[in-house]
């Protein structure tokens, strides 16, 4: 195939880049300046250079036009809400002492003050900071932040265009203040928000920007009329505006749809949309409006949310039939790369035969700018990158890794019956009750305690060679003993192994599980200073011997509580992962749930009576257009009950769920069949335990009490309030008292004064239900 050239040369180009540097010098940096280790201007400072690298190095690789605003201290949206002024009025007297301190003290809390809720970006592993607005919100511009990073890369002698959360995102982003009137949309304030994105546009324009990117994500999700036209007068008025760079709007993650030709029609300077796995619809759409003539279209072909490498024809093949449909085609990815790790170069432990099927984030800019070579020049000009393409592809379709029969033959098998509990809830629930115990409001962790630097020291000293195994296994053991005596101390009903000897929740299976790959440098910003190391799910999945039996049946026999065993569920080790795009996710997903059916049974016949499978990502892999959800909904709920529905009744089965909107998924957290879900629900005000009394949740059920994110201490008063108001929507027989999440990135002071008052808390209110 020979593509034709472009009417101009076309442009490569990204929409951010991975923050943390290659050795996560600002996670470092960061939390030395929360100890008091580092100074705000050292923290600038290595801020300032990590921004410098970055843009050399996509420049050296041949980008030409380079983001600049992505990076972020903690999270783009918090960077938006300083930029627009929108600070809570909690926050604002930190703000104003002190704006780098009053920034982390709406991301982390304080002592004083509670951080802004957390939640996933879109379909994402990446966490957010959602804003809070109110009727009363007024918004002021604050552009520093974006025109100094813009003036640095136009320093370096550099495009750049600076990225923005888009106005209609941004809103659509947020939730209303506490105590805002039922009725309150925070869309009602575009008003008031257009002239503070016209003031920093303005003041981008005079820092030498061209170009403005503005991300509207938010409209590639279902969208009323009213919305869509609040679009279409957003950008009508922002593209009145005189005083500004050219617009160029984005959106990613899924197809545009209904917004399409809104965005088609606005007068805007061009549109960047992504054409990968469920967006590759924008390509008939885009047609079916007429393109996009006089406009710049930025297609985004090469994947920036997996590691797999392009296949450079067939994006050639989409690029020349975008070609007829703007005035101008550029390449870039099709979204930020901050959902991939750095470089593969640094992996040294991965099959060089494997390490060529992976492309992070320095391998896909490369790909970019090999695509835009070939659509301006034709593939002549890129012949050798095809050949070595062509053959990566083929490597990795033929390798043996890939298909395993034996593990087919057994998915093949599957039947309806193998994802039922053999008994309905309420036999399972008296059977529990009389082999458990339990008193009224239960109280348990989610899982993971606090991980020592003696652990991580033992860790990295198993690693390199300076501990043996029986050391390590020591070390471990007496973690396990600390955590166990704390809990019996401190009065919890339900207790925890405490995870010590796992590295992540993810990785720590996917290490022992066949099929998967694990990176040694692959680091991805979860959130703030949280970075994690996905796996890759490279071919069938198996598990060769138990995981978790060992250290599960030890720290039981050290207490006559029961102590839970503690999985991680199928879909969020795909969702926590960077998935096959070689098969369908749920036949994928059905070969996870049998190898952790085997771990079920396992621990089951080991003597444990409580066994927990978290699904923190159940909802964040929920497809953003709800045509597909039912479908998705389906295969994920059936992996999960194919993972427990092994066991006896009287096993009692939990999962765990964090840091999402709950309220849409309620029947598929039904569906589960769970016995015991955990919520996070601290920073939402028990919000999730009011849609599941909604939906008529007949099942048990303990939204968090304990916000693990943040490094306050939540007094006893205070967790007892929180349980009060759970009780208003699950009855005290259902109803158990736990943190949000797990306890793996906290102190343990924090950890055993907020555990001590949680008990505290329960014993207050089961007092107080006793009473006559």
């Amino acid at each position: 195939m020979t593509t034709k050239p472009a009417a101009a040369a076309a442009r490569a180009t990204v929409y951010g880049y991975p923050r943390q540097g290659q050795n996560r010098e600002l996670k470092k940096a960061i939390e030395g300046y929360w100890k008091g280790r580092v100074t705000a201007d050292a923290l600038r400072s290595t801020a300032a250079d990590l921004r410098a690298a970055n843009w050399r190095q996509l420049a050296e690789a041949g980008i030409d036009e380079v983001p600049t605003g992505d990076f972020s201290y903690y999270d783009h949206v918090l960077d938006t809400t300083v930029m627009v002024g929108a600070i809570p009025t909690s926050h604002q007297d930190a703000v104003a002492a002190d704006p780098l301190d009053g920034y982390f003290a709406m991301a982390r809390g304080t002592k004083d003050v509670a951080p802004l809720e957390m939640t996933k970006w879109f379909d994402t592993n990446y966490h957010y900071l959602v804003p809070e607005l109110g009727p009363h919100t007024v918004f002021s511009a604050d552009s520093a932040k974006q025109v100094a990073e813009c003036q640095e890369a136009v320093a370096l002698g550099l495009a750049a265009r600076p990225v923005l959360v888009g106005p209609v995102t941004y809103l659509l982003l947020a939730k209303p203040t506490p105590g805002a009137p039922a009725d309150f949309e925070p869309l009602t304030l575009l008003d008031r928000l257009l002239p503070v994105y016209a003031d920093v546009l303005a003041d981008l324009r005079a820092a030498g920007a061209e170009w403005v990117q503005l991300d509207e994500p938010a409209l590639v999700q279902d969208r009323s009329l009213a919305e869509l036209n609040v679009a279409a007068r957003a950008y009508r008025d922002l593209g009145a505006l005189t005083d500004r760079p050219k617009l160029l709007v984005a959106s990613y993650f899924d197809r545009l749809g209904e917004a399409l030709p809104v965005l088609a029609k606005a007068p805007v300077d061009g549109l960047a949309l992504d054409f990968t796995g469920a967006a590759a619809g924008n390509l008939d759409a885009l047609a079916a409006v007429g393109g996009l003539p006089g406009k710049r279209l930025v297609a985004g072909v090469v994947d920036g949310r997996n590691i797999w490498v392009n296949d450079l024809e067939k994006s050639l093949s989409t690029l020349g039939t975008l070609l007829g449909l703007a005035d101008r085609v550029d390449v870039s990815a099709s979204c930020s790369l901050l959902h991939v790790p750095l470089d593969t170069a640094v992996e040294r432990d991965i099959d060089p035969q494997i390490l060529r099927w992976l492309a992070f984030a320095r391998q896909k800019a490369g790909e970019i700018v090999t695509l835009a070579k070939g659509l301006t020049h034709g593939t002549g000009a890129i012949t050798a990158e095809l050949t070595a393409n062509r053959a990566d592809l083929a490597s990795r379709a033929h390798s043996p890794i890939t298909r395993d029969p034996a593990v087919r033959a057994r998915t093949a098998a599957v039947t309806e019956v193998d994802a039922r509990r053999s008994q309905p809830y309420a036999a399972r629930a008296t059977a529990q009750r009389a082999h458990l115990g339990l008193p009224p409001l239960p109280t348990t962790t989610i899982g993971s305690f606090p991980q020592t630097d003696e652990m991580r020291t033992a860790r990295a000293a198993l690693r390199a060679g300076r501990l043996d195994a029986a050391g390590y296994e020591e070390r471990v053991k007496a973690e396990i003993q600390e955590v166990i005596s704390f809990q019996e101390k401190a009065g919890l009903d339900v207790l925890v192994h405490g995870e010590a000897e796992r590295n992540d929740m993810v990785q720590y299976f996917a290490e022992q599980l066949t099929g998967y790959l694990a990176t040694q440098h692959g680091w991805v910003q979860s959130y703030g200073t949280r970075y994690v190391r996905p796996p890759v799910l490279a071919g069938d999945i198996s598990r060769p011997e138990p995981m978790t039996v060992h250290w599960t049946a030890y720290a039981q026999s050290l207490t006559p509580r029961p102590v839970k065993g503690m999985l991680t569920g199928p879909v969020t080790m795909l969702a926590w992962s960077f998935v096959r795009d070689d098969q369908p996710l749920g036949e994928t997903a059905r070969q996870v749930a049998l190898a952790l059916r085997d771990e079920v049974d396992d621990l089951e016949t080991a003597g444990t009576s409580v066994i927990q499978v978290d699904e923190p990502a159940l909802r964040e892999t929920l497809p953003l257009r709800a045509a597909d959800h039912a479908a998705y909904l389906a295969w994920a709920t059936e992996a999960f009950r194919l993972t427990t529905s092994g066991v006896r009744p009287d096993t009692q089965i939990h999962t765990h769920m964090c840091y999402a909107e709950f309220g849409d998924i309620v029947q598929a957290i039904d569906d589960l069949d769970a016995d015991v879900i955990s919520l996070e629900a601290a920073r939402s005000h028990m919000q999730v335990a009011r849609e599941l009394a909604a939906h008529g949740y007949p099942r048990e059920a303990g939204p968090g009490v304990y916000d693990i994110h943040s490094p306050r201490v939540p007094s006893a008063e205070e967790t007892a309030e929180l349980l009060r108001t759970g009780l208003k929507a699950i009855p005290a027989e259902r109803l158990w008292v736990n943190p949000d999440c797990g306890l793996k990135t906290r102190s343990w002071p924090e950890t055993r004064a907020s555990l001590e008052n949680l008990v505290a808390a329960a014993r207050t209110v089961r007092g107080e239900l006793s009473a006559p």
